[in-house]
C-alpha cells in the first residue's frame, strides 16, 4: 500500500516525529534542486534544503491541505533562498566565497580540475537562462524529477513543463545538458541526510491534531527509512534517470568516465559513456585520485550469464552447502516492500534451480551462514522491527529450526563461518549502529563476547583468509563522509582488530568472496547516492595489504549475495536503481596484475604530467 502524505503528515502530528523521514526521502531531491537552481551554490543549497525541512516541520500544524504538501515545501524553498540571498549579499566575505570554485582549479588534482570545470561550465550555462528555464532544468536533471512531479511542485501544467524543457535545450549547448548529468552524481546530498533531519525535528514539538483513525502502520521509523535507503519504492526519491531524460531521448547521453579522467569537451577514446537508461549497466567512475595512484589495472577474469533465480529479489540472503547455492529470503521493490520467506536452490553443475521449504518468517536485511553443511540466518528486519531470531535450516531435511537468540537484535549485519564459530558483525537496530563483536557456537548454541570492532558500521560485507576476517566497506551514519572504503581484519586467535589499506572505492552495499588467497569486492551502492548501484570490481591481496582493479561487473548493482562453488564467485539478484533482479553471473578470476599505463590514455598535456608524477 502506497503511504500517501496526509497519512504521515497525521502521525507527525500526533508526535512520531520520526515518522516525517519518510517526507524528507520523499522530497529532498526536489528541494536540494530548487533551491540550487535559486542560489548556484551546491553548499549553500544543501544548508537551505536543511533548514526548509525544519521549518517545514515546526509549522506542519498551519497546513491546511495535506494532498498540497509538495507545493507547500517549493514555496517555503522559494522564500528561504530569497532570505538567504538577501543575507549572503550582506556578508563581507560573500564574493570571497563566490570564488572558491574557480581558486580550486590550480589544485594539481586531476580530479579537482575535472570537477570545477564542469562545475563552471554549467552554472555559466545556467546563469545565462531565465529563471523560469533554469529552475526547470534543475529539477529535471538535478532533483530527478517526472514532469509531472515538476508541475505539482511548481505548480506549472505539464504541457509547460514539457514546452520550457524543450525551449531550453535550443538554447543550451548538448554538452551542457550532458555535464548536467555528470554534476548530480558529484553533488549528492549525504547520504545521512534524512537521519540527521529526522535527529533534529525529534527534539521540536508542534501542535498535535485530535486523534483520527488511521491506515495499519506497522513499520518503525528506523525501519522505514533503511528501507528508502535501499530503493524498494519507486516513488522515493532515488534518481530515475530513465524517466529523468526521457525528454531528450536519441539528443544526449549522460557524460561519465570511466577508466580515467578525460577532457569533458573532447573525450578521449578509453573513457566510458554511461548508460543512463536505469537498468544498470552504466559505468559509474570510482574516486578518481584513489583508482588511479592506489590501484594498479588489472587483466583477466571473465564473466558469464548463467540461469536467472526464479524469484528476482534483493537484500536476500546465500549460503554453500554441498556445491549448492541457496538463496533465502529478501525484497522486492513494490509499494507495499514486500518481503519473502522464499528459498530457492542453485545448481552451477546443471545451470538449474529448484524450490525448497519456506523460511519460518518473511524478512530481509539478516545474514547467512554455512557451517557443518547447515545453514544459519541471523537478524534482519520482520515488519519494520530489528530481530535478534537465529534459525537453522538442514538441507537434507529441508527443515528449519529455531536456535537461541544473539545477544543483540540487528539487522544489515555480517556473517563469517570460521574453525567451527560464527562470528557475527556490525550491523544496526533501532536506536543505534553496533559495535559488539559476537561469537555464535552452532554445536553448543552459545554465543560469546569478543572484542568490539574499530569502528561501527552496516551495509558491509566479510569473508574469511587464512583464517582470518576481513570486513570491508559500508557505511557509518556519524561521519561526514558516509560511504566507507575502510577494511579491518580481525584474528580470531588473538581477539584483536587491525587496520588495513583501503579499498579505493568507497561503498555501501557490496559484495565480497574470496577465492585463491584474494578478496572480490564488488558493485554496492558507491560514491553517485544512495539506490545508485556501481559495476567496480577490486580485488584485495591480504599478504601485500594491496587493491587493484579488475574487470567490471556486467551490470551495475547493490545488496545482492555472492558465494563460491569451485573456484568461481555466482554472483545472484540484486537492485540495479530501479528494480530487483533475477540476475545471476558467474565470475571465473584470473589474477595477472599490471601497473597503470598512463601513455596513450589521456590528452597529450595531461598524459605527459601525470606520467612524470607517477615516475
Amino acid at each position: 500500500m502506497r503511504t500517501e502524505d496526509g497519512d504521515i503528515i497525521q502521525q507527525c502530528l500526533d508526535g512520531k516525529s520520526a515518522m516525517f523521514g519518510f517526507l524528507v526521502d520523499k522530497y529532498k531531491r526536489g528541494v536540494y534542486a530548487l533551491a540550487y537552481s535559486e542560489v548556484r551554490n551546491f553548499h549553500d543549497a544543501q544548508d537551505i534544503t536543511q533548514e526548509v525541512f525544519i521549518k517545514a516541520f515546526q509549522n506542519l500544524h498551519t497546513l491546511r491541505r495535506w494532498d498540497n504538501f509538495m507545493g507547500w515545501l517549493s514555496r517555503i524553498t522559494l522564500n528561504t533562498c530569497k532570505n538567504w540571498i538577501r543575507s549572503d549579499s550582506k556578508r563581507p566575505d560573500s564574493e570571497f566565497i563566490e570564488d572558491q570554485g574557480q581558486s580550486k582549479l590550480s589544485n594539481s588534482s586531476m580530479e579537482s580540475f575535472h570537477a570545477n570545470q564542469i562545475y563552471e561550465s554549467v552554472r555559466e550555462a545556467l546563469d545565462s537562462l531565465p529563471e523560469m528555464y533554469r529552475q526547470i532544468l534543475t529539477l529535471r536533471y538535478y532533483g530527478g524529477m517526472s514532469v509531472k512531479e515538476i508541475s505539482h511542485f511548481l505548480g506549472i501544467s505539464t504541457s509547460t513543463i514539457n514546452r520550457r524543457i524543450s525551449e531550453a535545450q535550443t538554447r543550451l549547448k548538448e554538452e551542457i545538458i550532458t555535464m548536467m548529468g555528470s554534476m548530480r552524481e558529484r553533488q549528492e546530498l549525504p547520504s545521512s541526510f534524512t537521519f540527521r533531519i529526522v535527529e533534529i525535528v525529534k527534539s521540536i514539538r508542534i501542535h498535535p491534531l485530535p486523534t483520527t483513525k488511521l491506515m495499519p502502520w506497522g513499520l518503525t521509523f528506523t525501519a522505514g527509512i533503511i528501507i528508502a535507503i535501499i530503493g524498494f519504492n519507486s516513488n522515493f526519491s532515488f534518481f530515475d534517470s530513465s524517466e529523468a531524460m526521457t525528454s531528450l531521448s536519441g539528443q544526449c547521453s549522460v557524460l561519465d568516465v570511466g577508466e580515467f579522467p578525460v577532457d569533458v569537451m573532447k573525450v578521449s577514446k578509453v573513457s566510458v559513456m554511461a548508460n543512463s537508461d536505469g537498468n544498470g549497466s552504466g559505468n559509474i567512475e570510482p574516486s578518481l585520485q584513489n583508482a588511479l595512484f592506489m590501484a594498479p589495472q588489472a587483466e583477466g577474469g571473465t564473466w558469464t550469464r548463467k540461469a536467472d533465480m526464479p524469484t528476482a529479489r534483493y537484500n536476500s540472503g546465500a549460503c554453500v552447502v554441498n556445491g549448492k547455492i541457496y538463496v533465502m529470503g529478501g525484497l522486492i521493490p513494490a509499494n507495499d516492500g514486500t518481503r519473502l520467506s522464499t528459498v530457492e536452490v542453485y545448481d552451477p553443475e546443471t545451470d538449474k534451480w529448484i524450490k525448497k521449504a519456506d523460511m519460518p518468517a518473511p524478512k530481509c536485511g539478516f545474514s547467512a551462514s554455512a557451517i557443518n553443511e547447515k545453514i544459519y540466518v541471523f537478524g534482519g528486519l520482520i515488519d519494520g522491527r530489528a530481530i535478534s531470531t537465529v534459525e537453522e535450516y538442514d538441507p537434507v531435511t529441508d527443515k528449519w529450526i529455531k536456535k537461541s537468540d544473539m545477544p543483540i537484535a540487528r539487522f544489515f549485519l555480517s556473517t563469517c563461518a570460521l574453525n567451527g564459530k560464527i562470528y557475527i558483525i556490525g550491523g544496526h537496530n533501532e536506536n543505534m549502529r553496533i559495535p559488539e563483536f559476537y561469537e555464535y557456537d552452532p554445536v553448543a548454541d552459545k554465543w560469546s563476547k569478543k572484542a568490539n570492532m574499530l569502528a561501527p558500521r552496516m551495509m558491509m560485507d566479510a569473508c574469511v583468509i587464512d583464517g582470518k576476517i576481513y570486513v570491508i566497506g559500508g557505511i557509518d551514519l556519524n561521519m561526514p563522509q558516509n560511504m566507507l572504503a575502510d577494511v579491518e581484519e580481525y584474528d580470531p586467535v588473538t581477539d584483536k582488530w587491525s587496520k588495513k589499506a583501503n579499498m579505493p572505492t568507497a561503498r555501501m552495499t557490496l559484495s565480497v568472496s574470496a577465492v585463491n588467497g584474494k578478496i572480490y569486492a564488488m558493485g554496492g551502492d558507491g560514491k553517485g547516492g544512495v539506490g545508485i548501484p556501481i559495476p567496480i570490481v577490486e580485488e584485495y591481496d591480504p599478504k601485500t595489504d594491496t587493491w587493484a582493479k579488475m574487470p567490471n561487473m556486467t551490470s551495475a548493482r547493490s545488496t545482492f549475495p555472492s558465494c563460491v562453488v569451485n573456484g568461481k564467485i555466482y554472483t545472484i539478484g540484486g537492485y540495479d536503481g530501479n528494480k530487483a533482479l533475477s540476475l545471476v553471473e558467474e565470475y571465473d578470476p584470473k589474477v595477472e596484475s599490471k601497473g597503470i599505463e598512463f601513455k596513450g590514455k589521456f590528452p597529450a598535456t595531461w598524459g605527459d604530467v601525470k606520467i612524470a608524477e607517477y615516475k
